[in-house]
């Protein structure tokens, strides 16, 4: 079955710094599209970074580059997001989601939160200002 699990998540000050992890079980890891995704309180899900684990192909959504780096440890079976320079409006529950198409490269890769076949039950960022 399946699997995604966040851990890392709590309250800084803008400013600060946060890494998000992933580790993902159940499912075959290899060539798979796996991400983070946010959600505001009262507002949808936006994709916030997704990396291809076959060729590290990274995306970003512009409100976080430059900011945040997504990354992996293929012997870990496990996707980070480290969150630098965190800003009152990156308050949200941030959810791991992984597509399960073995896609062949990071071309295939989308932040669309709709591509994504599995989810974790998301941790909670908090940025006080």
């Amino acid at each position: 079955q399946a699997e995604l699990v966040e851990s890392g998540g709590g309250s800084v000050q803008a400013g600060g710094s946060l890494r998000l992890s992933c580790e993902a079980s159940g499912f075959s890891y290899a060539s798979k599209c796996i991400g983070w995704f946010r959600q505001p309180p009262g507002m949808k899900r936006e994709g916030v970074a997704i990396i291809h684990t076959g060729d590290d192909t990274k995306l970003y959504n512009d409100s976080v580059k430059g900011r945040f780096t997504i990354s992996q440890d293929k012997a870990e079976r496990t996707v980070y997001l480290q969150m630098d320079s965190l800003r009152p409006e990156d308050t949200a529950m941030y959810y791991c989601g992984a597509d399960n198409t073995p896609w062949g490269d990071g071309s295939y890769c989308s932040l669309n939160h709709y591509s994504m076949d599995h989810w974790g039950k998301g941790t909670l960022v908090s940025i006080s200002s």
